[in-house]
C-alpha cells in the first residue's frame, strides 16, 4: 500500500473512533512526517494533488484538511490550490482548511481564509502549533455540524415557536390548528410554565386575526383594585389618580386576540362583567355610561382546577362554559416522552449563539440529572436553568453542577431519610413558588406554613428569595 492510502494501518476504517484528518502537499516527505506526528491522535489520509485529494474527501469524509496551495501540476502557483479549496468547500461547507504557505505569500493566505478557509499556518510547520491549531478546528467542525443537525431536526419538530414530538404535544398541535380558523373562546389549561402562551400565541398567528394585536394580561400580577380598569379602563375623573380618559386592554384588543392568563384569579364582580362582554361584545369603562363595542377574541388559561372552584363558588358556572369552548390541556414537561432532550439541546444551542460561548453539549452526568429531575417548573424552568448554565460554565461542555442539580440523587443511589426529606421539601417549594409567581404568602398558603417558616425552609433549602 502507498504512503498516499487513506491509511497505513489495514484495521482503519470509516468506523474509527478518532476524527479523520486529511492532509495534501505535493511533497512525500512533508506527508510522511506530518502523518507520523499526528497519527496518534487523528485517521490521517495523504493526497498530493487535488484528484487524490477530492477522492479522498469524497470517500472518507474528513473534519478538518491542511491544504499546500502549491500543487501539481504547477507547484509553483496556487491557481491548483485555490481550486481544490473551491472544490472541497463546494463538497461540504463544514470541512474546515488549513492552509499552509510560505511566510512570503501571506497575501495568498488571507485571500484563501477569505474564500472560506478556516485558518493559514507558515512553513516550516512547528507540530506544536499545528496541533493547537487542528485541535481547535476539529472543535469548531464538530459544534457546526452539530448545530446544522439540530437545526434541521427542531425545524421538522417545530410548529409555531414550540418543539415537541410527543404525543401529547402532537395532539396540542393538532388542536390548535383546529381551532385558530375558528372564533371558537379556548380554555389552556396546565401548571405553570408548560408553554400556555404560546399556544395562546399560535391560535393568533394560525387565525384570521392575525394582523390583528395580541394582547395580553395575567390577571393574578395585577392587584384586584386595578385589574378593572386594566381591562375596561376608565373615564376622566372617574376615580382618585384618573386623571385623563384611558382604554382598557379588552378595547385594546379591537380587531385581534385577547389572552387573559390565570383567568380563575378572576373576582366573582370582574367574572360577571367578563360575562357581560363575551355574551353581548360590548363593554363600558369605568365611570362612563357609553355602550361601547369590541369585536374581539377571547383565549383564556389557568393552572387552577376552574371545575373545583365552580363547586366552592369560587368561578362562576356560566362564565366557564363561555370560556371552555374548547379546552387544550397542557402536558407536565416530565410527561413528555421524548421531549425533555430535544428542548434541552435546542435552549443550549440558542443560549450558547446568543451568549458566543463554545458550549458543545452536557456531561453525561449532566443528561443523567436532567433525565432523573422531575422539573415542577417545567419548560420555563429548563429554560431558566439551561441559560444560567451556559453563562455560568468554566467548561465546555455543561456539568450538574452548572445547572445547579449537582445534589440531585439518581435513581439507583442511596439517599438517607433527612436528604429524601430536604429533597422533597425543596421540589414542593420550588413548585408552589413557581405555581403563583413568587408570591410567597400565597405559596406558603397552598403549602399550610406559615410565611416565616417559608422564608425559613427557603434559606435552610439554598432556594433563592425573588
Amino acid at each position: 500500500m502507498s504512503s498516499d492510502s487513506p491509511s497505513d494501518n489495514p484495521e482503519s476504517s470509516a468506523y474509527s473512533p478518532q476524527p479523520k484528518l486529511l492532509i495534501v502537499d505535493d511533497e512525500e516527505d512533508i506527508r510522511t512526517q506530518m502523518k507520523w506526528a499526528l497519527a496518534q491522535d487523528y485517521m490521517v489520509s495523504l493526497a498530493q494533488d487535488r484528484g487524490s485529494a477530492m477522492g479522498i474527501v469524497e470517500r472518507e469524509k474528513p473534519a478538518v484538511v491542511t491544504l499546500d496551495l502549491g500543487l501539481p501540476p504547477r507547484p509553483a502557483d496556487v491557481e491548483e490550490g485555490f481550486a481544490t479549496l473551491s472544490e472541497i468547500l463546494s463538497f461540504d461547507p463544514f470541512i474546515k482548511v488549513i492552509i499552509i504557505t510560505g511566510r512570503g505569500e501571506k497575501e495568498h493566505a488571507l485571500k484563501a481564509v477569505g474564500e472560506g478557509a478556516y485558518d493559514f499556518m507558515y512553513k516550516p510547520v512547528q507540530l506544536d502549533e499545528l496541533k493547537v491549531v487542528l485541535k481547535r478546528a476539529f472543535y469548531v467542525s464538530s459544534l457546526e455540524r452539530e448545530h446544522h443537525l439540530l437545526q434541521r431536526q427542531v425545524g421538522g419538530k417545530a410548529f409555531q415557536g414550540m418543539l415537541g414530538t410527543s404525543p401529547q404535544m402532537q395532539e396540542v398541535f393538532s388542536t390548535v390548528h383546529k381551532v385558530a380558523t375558528t372564533e371558537a373562546p379556548v380554555l389552556i389549561i396546565g401548571d405553570s410554565g408548560t408553554g400556555k402562551e404560546l399556544v395562546s400565541q399560535a391560535i393568533h398567528r394560525l387565525s384570521g386575526r392575525k394582523d390583528g394585536p395580541f394582547v395580553v394580561i395575567n390577571c393574578g400580577a395585577i392587584p384586584e383594585t386595578l385589574l378593572e380598569s386594566e381591562l375596561f379602563g376608565h373615564e376622566k375623573g372617574s376615580f382618585t389618580g384618573a386623571h385623563v380618559q384611558r382604554k382598557g386592554r379588552i378595547e385594546a384588543a379591537r380587531g385581534g386576540t385577547l389572552f387573559l392568563d390565570e383567568i380563575g384569579e378572576l373576582s366573582l364582580a370582574l367574572q360577571v362583567k367578563l360575562l357581560r362582554f363575551l355574551q353581548e361584545q360590548v363593554i363600558e369603562r369605568i365611570g362612563g355610561r357609553e355602550q361601547i363595542r369590541v369585536d374581539a377574541r377571547v383565549i383564556t388559561a389557568t393552572n387552577r382546577d376552574l371545575k373545583q372552584a365552580m363547586k366552592t363558588g369560587g368561578f362562576r358556572e356560566d362564565l366557564y362554559f363561555r370560556l371552555a369552548v374548547v379546552t387544550i390541556q397542557m402536558p407536565l414537561l416530565r410527561d413528555r416522552e421524548g421531549d425533555l432532550l430535544l428542548l434541552a439541546k435546542a435552549f443550549l444551542t440558542r443560549y450558547s449563539e446568543e451568549s458566543r460561548r463554545k458550549i458543545s453539549g452536557f456531561t453525561p452526568q449532566a443528561l443523567r440529572a436532567i433525565q432523573t429531575y422531575s422539573w415542577p417548573g417545567n419548560v420555563r424552568e429548563l429554560e431558566n436553568r439551561i441559560k444560567r448554565a451556559v453563562i455560568m460554565a468554566e467548561g465546555n461542555k455543561i456539568t450538574p453542577a452548572d445547572l445547579e442539580l449537582g445534589n440531585q440523587p439518581g435513581k439507583d443511589e442511596y439517599m438517607n431519610l433527612k436528604s429524601a426529606r430536604e429533597a422533597l421539601e425543596k421540589e414542593m417549594i420550588l413548585k408552589a413558588l413557581s405555581k403563583y409567581k413568587d408570591n410567597v404568602t400565597r405559596a406558603s398558603e397552598a403549602l399550610g406554613v406559615s410565611r416565616p417558616t417559608l422564608y425559613e425552609l427557603m434559606e435552610k433549602l439554598g432556594i433563592e428569595r425573588k
